[in-house]
């Protein structure tokens, strides 16, 4: 059993990276990753809003879903779940953390509509996995955007002192290094 989830956890945060190899979550990914210290407060949000779905969505399937047999509503259940815990989130970060929820901006609501948030919901639907297996793995998965996300602010910081051709200025620099992030992470197929 340990091993399994040992498995888990690498594969999902690494060798099945949510944003490097799976390309979703791209939206916070390219828009939040300017500086390290929003990527990370955004990927720690992340971390929180996904594990937690991982968990009730989860469960509401197993015990809900699946009894009644109205699984063909997981999609909206679970919309609705991470629409729930995003504004929790939200929540907590203005009254506790507002330093944070300004940097984030318009990017925090939007964990609301990251297909990555509900792709980890679905996979672990779809993979049959039980509500401890569903929460490792979507723990894992967010540790892996928030690993990427950080990575990519850190190479953004340094990229602003250095002398870049025009026509790459902005954006398109950024989408070459997340590509060029993408081909390494491909190296840790080797792994499992």
């Amino acid at each position: 059993m340990i091993k399994d989830l040992l498995v888990i956890l690498i594969a999902s945060s690494l060798v099945n990276n949510v944003v490097l190899s799976q390309f979703l979550g791209l939206c916070p990914f390219l828009g939040v990753s300017k500086k390290t210290n929003t990527a990370t407060g955004m990927g720690v949000a992340v971390i929180f809003v996904i594990t937690l779905a991982s968990a009730v969505a989860g469960a509401i399937y197993q015990y809900i879903l699946v009894p009644l047999d109205i699984t063909y509503l997981q999609t909206i259940v679970f919309i609705l779940v991470i629409a729930a815990l995003v504004q929790f989130v939200e929540m907590f970060l203005k009254k506790f953390i507002p330093a944070l929820y300004q940097s984030l901006g318009v990017y925090l609501p939007l964990i609301t509509t990251n297909c990555a948030v509900l792709g980890v919901a679905l996979t672990n639907v779809q993979k049959n996995y039980g509500i401890v297996t569903g929460i490792v793995n979507g723990f894992a998965t967010a540790v892996g955007f928030t690993i990427s996300i950080v990575i990519l602010a850190g190479i953004r910081e340094k990229m602003a002192y250095n002398d870049i051709p025009e026509s790459f200025r902005g954006m398109p620099i950024v989408l070459v290094t997340a590509g060029l992030m993408a081909i390494a992470f491909c190296g840790f197929s080797g792994l499992l």
